[in-house]
């Protein structure tokens, strides 16, 4: 029997059991840049058992609600960032740890602006923009060793508005 399950908003509170939210809201931590710009600092706990940060450009294809998930992903060695390039929203899928596989899992949807970082370990579902364009900066560890962990539902799993 397929599972269902509808997203949340994506707020730090409710986040905060596998990453961090990363988002400009409120009074900027600094003003910096001859008082031009705001910074708001140290968003996110990037975290790598060994190797170093880098960051790429992912360009992903998007997808439409209702989406039907089949895999989730975790990498033990390093937290992992996503920051939207557009200010189109995306959906995120996440699972709690139950000794090595994924537990129930829960979805959120950002806003415009948002974006979101994995803590180390964390299952979470593959990049999934819900429109175009899908071009993302992240920020994972880049370093020696497999940094990935697969899991396939038996169930289905979809997501609907």
């Amino acid at each position: 029997m397929t599972r269902v399950i509808r997203p949340q908003p994506l707020t730090a509170r409710g986040f905060a059991p596998f990453g961090d939210v990363l988002e400009a809201t409120g009074p900027a931590d600094k003003i910096i840049n001859a008082g031009l710009c705001g910074r708001y600092h140290d968003l996110a706990q990037l975290d790598f058992a060994d190797g170093r940060a880098g960051i790429s450009l992912f360009n992903a294809e998007p997808r439409a609600l209702p989406y039907e998930c089949d895999l989730v992903e975790r990498h033990p060695d390093g937290s992992q960032a996503f920051l939207p390039m557009s200010q189109a929203p995306f959906l995120v899928i996440v699972a709690p740890d139950l000794n090595g596989i994924p537990g129930d899992p829960q979805a959120f949807l950002t806003a415009p602006g948002q974006g979101i970082n994995f803590h180390r370990g964390t299952w979470h579902g593959v990049l999934t923009p819900l429109s175009a364009p899908g071009l993302f900066a992240v920020v994972d560890r880049i370093g020696p060793g497999a940094n990935l962990e697969e899991f396939r539902f038996e169930k289905g799993l979809l997501v609907e508005p």
